[in-house]
């Protein structure tokens, strides 16, 4: 278990969530909040994060839904696992946390299905990448299990018309797609853009489990005002201030 003087207590939502997260690893910072508010849940549906690291995103969904019928986050490092029980007690949220590989959910995990299955996959391929030297940052960042099993285990946990929700670093989306096709439908993709006119750094991308409808690249959606920093402090958008600062759900593009 982590010791108080390894943690800092961070503000999400403008401060309606207050998460524990180490000083020294890895840290959330916007996307699993970005994750969470692409999640079109409703009160009396139920949600499993897999690798659900502290528990940033189930934490910022269930704060912004209330009511869903169950939320269950798993993760693979007991430390982690630990922190995000810690953290869902600290806010007051019901959560159950199981400590399991994603590639090996216990038993009665693989008898239940859910609405919605969210996850926000290590991002780097270390074949073309350096390693953290910290290894739970690295089990974290560096990806292990591939992201064909995450689809695959994700899709097998999803009753009918449920919807997966993931994000993703913009180089890995061919990957994805690739894993996601044959087993999902209705697949969009938004792309995440720092600024007006540059390159997408991260992806959003939901299926749905039964679904039939075309596949939607949508228009990207835009994280800072302006064409590059110019001072000091945030400069988001209108719309992520709104996710970030005020726990709001993403619109997405038509």
């Amino acid at each position: 278990m982590f010791t108080d003087d390894q943690l800092s207590c961070d503000g999400f939502l403008g401060g309606r969530l207050a998460l524990w997260q180490p000083r020294a690893g890895y840290r959330a910072g916007v996307d699993p909040v970005l994750l969470a508010a692409a999640v079109a849940a409703k009160p009396g549906e139920s949600v499993l994060e897999l690798g659900c690291g502290a528990g940033a995103a189930m934490l910022c969904l269930a704060a912004r839904v209330p009511g869903l019928a169950g939320v269950v986050g798993v993760e693979g490092q007991p430390l982690y696992a630990d922190l995000a029980r810690r953290n869902a007690a600290k806010n007051g949220i019901d959560v159950a946390v199981v400590t399991a590989d994603v590639a090996a959910l216990p038993a009665d995990l693989r008898g239940q299905s859910f609405d919605h299955v969210i996850a926000n996959p290590p991002y780097f391929l270390r074949a073309h990448s350096t390693a953290s030297p910290r290894p739970i940052r690295e089990a974290a960042m560096g990806e292990v299990t591939p992201l064909g099993i995450w689809v695959d285990v994700a899709a097998r946990r999803l009753r009918h018309r449920g919807l997966l929700t993931m994000i993703q670093n913009a180089a890995r989306l061919p990957d994805l797609l690739g894993a996601i096709a044959p087993r999902l439908g209705s697949i969009r993709v938004l792309p995440i853009a720092p600024r007006h006119g540059r390159p997408a750094g991260l992806v959003i991308v939901q299926a749905r489990k039964g679904g039939r409808a075309e596949f939607a690249l949508l228009a990207p959606l835009i994280m800072h005002e302006g064409a590059r920093h110019l001072a000091d402090g945030d400069s988001y958008t209108p719309q992520l201030r709104a996710i970030l600062r005020e726990g709001a759900a993403l619109d997405w593009p038509a």
